[in-house]
């Protein structure tokens, strides 16, 4: 006889969810689709089925933590389809809570933690932007994504022909 199967008090992380698609049957992966979609199975495709089911499994998992993260992508996906180019990062972009960033400036090493409210803990204290621990730091006014590595400088350089100094 079989034993009954305990329901666990917690749900199974996203990723233990996603890691277990490959050995489900593929009766179970259509049961999981009606599940999420709520509507049919579009085709038989095991690989597009896991695929679409993982990013589904992720997006509303991660939803919860970040509300924003549908919309930046939606815009993301605009973009690229107008433009035919991707954008490394949005202009919004913010580090995942619990990220360290560490800038050495002035041989002193400098560590800033994000939180989950999308603020900056910095000495002690609560900053809304890196822009402000930028100018506490160097006393300046900085790009605070730029100061900490967050994105390149992106400066057009002029060839000496175009110049005028060729």
């Amino acid at each position: 006889m079989r034993s009954p199967k305990t329901i666990p008090a917690t749900p199974r992380s996203v990723v233990s969810q996603i890691s277990q698609l490959p050995d489900l049957e593929m009766s179970a992966i259509k049961s999981l689709w009606l599940k999420i979609f709520h509507g049919d199975v579009p085709n038989h495709n095991r690989q597009f089925l896991e695929r679409r089911i993982a990013y589904k499994l992720q997006e509303i998992e991660y939803r919860k933590v970040d509300p924003n993260l549908l919309d930046r992508n939606k815009r993301r996906i605009e973009s690229l389809m107008q433009t035919g180019k991707a954008k490394t990062r949005d202009p919004d972009y913010r580090p995942v809570a619990g990220t360290v960033l560490t800038r050495e400036y002035q041989d002193k090493e400098y560590r800033v933690i994000a939180t989950a409210d999308g603020n900056y803990n910095f000495d002690g204290r609560t900053f809304q932007s890196l822009s402000h621990i930028a100018r506490e730091i160097t006393g300046t006014r900085w790009s605070g994504p730029l100061f900490f590595g967050l994105k390149t400088r992106t400066t057009k350089r002029v060839s000496p022909e175009k110049s005028g100094l060729a």
